[in-house]
């Protein structure tokens, strides 16, 4: 979802005026259907502005696409500028910014890691180059336009208020850097010339438009770093009565698509069984299949292990997209993945969010949100009096569904 869209000229109009803070808040409000913090919106004014001077340069077509706070498919991180244009060879190219209003920062001993002031202290987080690549990286692995079309993404970030101290381009990082190039206070004329590499036709808006109205499909290559993750690693071994619920289900999520009614499984077993493990593989066989599907569990710790077993093979913005709570479905459109997969379905709850206060039921929710849902169940593990995980409460949702159970 793209929360403000326009071309460069209407853009540039709009800091001319004044009015970009409240417009990208307006649109903000209205699409996300929410409203977010002073700090965010003192963003909105100071970065844009030093957006706006980047790209003020008759060499930047006036009608290249430029998109702001666009929101990664299936995911809460949004990117935070984008320009969209041609190459002279006709290629379509999309410069995506992350842009950040740090003046310090920390070295780290840890891969892509840094430490800097949020939220009141320091704290470590992603280096920008490593979380701008990042998020194109997931938008290669889920978009079918700009893998069909072929279309060229180019990550950087832009520090514009940060003076060159040897830490954000300390030579620790330069895997990360050299994949996205980040520019600070006085790179502003390097920036502008890194866009003009690609972007130099407009494209008036339509590359971005078409990536964010195209289909979402995991990529080949996210299916063949998942299947190396778990090939030959013994724990992941089906046996048993683990295989034959792991082929039942990949056969129901494959034809899922094309039954005119919803389905959903329901696999119980005890402490021990394996119910995670055939949940894993399905979720690596069912993206193998190129089809769009999420391992959901209500409680953070069974993710966590995996993310664990994860790293290296893809990244954490990638995981997020796979890996879900279960309270994520609330407001999620109708059959929106082709096959949702519940772990710890027992534990599920009634109510999403901290205070209980969002949704109606998480099963209807999931059931909803996907052609194919299948729940991995053991009543007797029901711990608390808000686990509503039972299979009654399932094959209750799912007949209100109209699915095939």
């Amino acid at each position: 979802m793209i929360v403000y869209q326009a071309i460069k000229s209407e853009f540039q109009r709009h800091v001319d005026t004044g009015e970009h803070d409240q417009i990208v808040l307006g649109e903000f409000q209205k699409k996300l259907k929410r409203s977010t913090g002073e700090s965010e919106i003192r963003a909105f004014w100071n970065s844009l502005n030093f957006m706006s001077s980047v790209i003020e340069d008759r060499d930047i077509p006036d009608n290249a696409g430029i998109s702001i706070e666009y929101q990664l498919p299936q995911s809460g991180k949004r990117i935070d500028f984008i320009i969209s244009g041609l190459n002279d060879d006709g290629l379509p190219y999309v410069v995506i910014i992350e842009l950040k209003q740090w003046q310090k920062a920390q070295l780290t001993e840890k891969d892509g890691i840094v430490k800097t002031a949020l939220g009141g202290g320091l704290h470590e987080t992603s280096h920008p180059s490593y979380q701008v690549w990042s998020y194109a990286a997931l938008l290669e692995d889920f978009s079918v336009p700009i893998r069909e079309e072929r279309i060229i993404l180019k990550p950087c970030a832009y520090l514009h208020n940060y003076e060159e101290d040897n830490v954000i381009k300390n030579d620790f990082y330069k895997e990360h850097i050299d994949k996205a190039p980040v520019f600070l206070k006085r790179d502003k004329l390097n920036l502008r010339e890194f866009i003009k590499r690609y972007v130099k036709k407009g494209d008036n808006g339509e590359i971005m438009y078409r990536i964010d109205k195209g289909e979402i499909r995991p990529s080949k290559h996210l299916a063949d770093s998942l299947v190396s993750m778990i090939k030959g690693n013994s724990e992941f071994t089906l046996i048993d009565e683990q295989k034959v619920v792991y082929e039942s289900a990949l056969f129901l999520a494959q034809t899922a698509k094309i039954k005119p009614r919803k389905q959903v499984m329901i696999v119980e077993g005890g402490p021990g069984t394996g119910k995670s493990v055939v949940a894993i593989n399905l979720l690596v066989g069912i993206t193998k299949e190129e089809l769009l599907t999420q391992y959901v569990t209500k409680n953070a710790a069974p993710r966590s292990v995996y993310k664990n077993k994860l790293t290296g093979t893809i990244t954490g913005v990638q995981y997020d997209m796979m890996f879900q709570g279960s309270g994520a479905f609330v407001n999620t459109p109708k059959n929106t993945f082709d096959c949702l997969i519940v772990d710890e379905a027992h534990r599920l709850n009634d109510k999403s969010g901290m205070y209980r206060n969002m949704g109606e039921n998480q099963i209807k929710e999931i059931i909803n949100a996907a052609a194919c849902s299948i729940f991995f169940i053991d009543e007797d593990q029901r711990i608390h009096w808000k686990d509503i995980g039972t299979k009654d409460e399932i094959i209750q949702w799912a007949e209100y569904a109209n699915a095939d159970i």
